[in-house]
């Protein structure tokens, strides 16, 4: 892949959606990771009505380094930023469910630990009607064939500059555009939790993933991994289900 023609490419495509579509600009969830970091790369090459949103809830993570490197990659690339605290709105959306939120201990978890993104997306979603602003999507190709999003959470969005790029290109990417090393040197992670890294909670690693996507020869239980994800998220890839659908 020659990286300066894709930036290139990129860049055209999301300037002319935006024409086309009339929108006055752009706004995505800044977390300071590798992904959201080349989104508003890009989306500031295309126009400079972007803005990137950090929504700290709950983890102490958000907090800190991911609040850190999401204002620095703002800095250097001039992209304005603001901050939405969603840590109460948590707060109360959980107290008002009260003894509704039930369940086996693990879903009732994950159900808890999905709120953040679908609270951080339904954020996005309120800025960017208001101010007339798309609103830009994060995933990578790797994490789309995992099924490593959250339904109506960080997998709904207006576009997605990105989605077709594995996780190694991503990298080589921010390489290319002097993202700041903070950002790509750290472990890849949704930031859902203290601690939390994708490779950890995935059970596979990003570079198998992108191996697997190539059509290399992995490790079976690695390969097995993965098509087991794959297969388990299907639902996440596709529209929901209606009447008209066959079985």
């Amino acid at each position: 892949m020659d990286i300066k023609e894709s930036v290139l490419a990129r860049v055209e495509w999301i300037r002319n959606l935006l024409e086309k579509t009339g929108a006055k600009g752009v706004v995505y969830g800044n977390s300071g990771g590798k992904d959201c970091s080349l989104v508003s790369i890009l989306c500031k090459m295309a126009t400079d009505n972007v803005l990137g949103v950090i929504m700290p809830c709950s983890s102490k993570q958000n907090y800190e380094s991911d609040r850190a490197d999401a204002y620095v990659v703002g800095k250097r690339f001039g992209i304005e930023q603001i901050e939405v605290d969603l840590s109460d709105v948590k707060t109360a959306l959980v107290d008002a469910l009260g003894d509704n939120f039930v369940g086996d201990e693990n879903p009732k978890k994950m159900a808890s630990i999905n709120i953040n993104p679908r609270l951080r997306m339904t954020t996005l979603y309120a800025i960017g009607q208001a101010r007339g602003y798309l609103v830009a999507g994060t995933g990578n190709l790797d994490e789309a064939t995992l099924g490593y999003f959250t339904k109506w959470g960080d997998g709904a969005y207006d576009f997605n500059p990105i989605a077709d790029l594995t996780v190694g290109e991503i990298f080589e990417h921010l390489r290319y555009l002097d993202c700041p090393s903070s950002v790509i040197d750290k472990a890849p992670s949704a930031g859902l939790y203290q601690g939390q890294t994708d490779e950890q909670e995935m059970g596979v690693k990003y570079s198998e993933v992108d191996a697997y996507l190539r059509g290399e020869k992995i490790d079976e239980k690695a390969k097995a991994k993965i098509e087991k994800m794959h297969a388990a998220s299907a639902h996440k890839r596709r529209m929901p289900w209606t009447f008209a659908d066959k079985f």
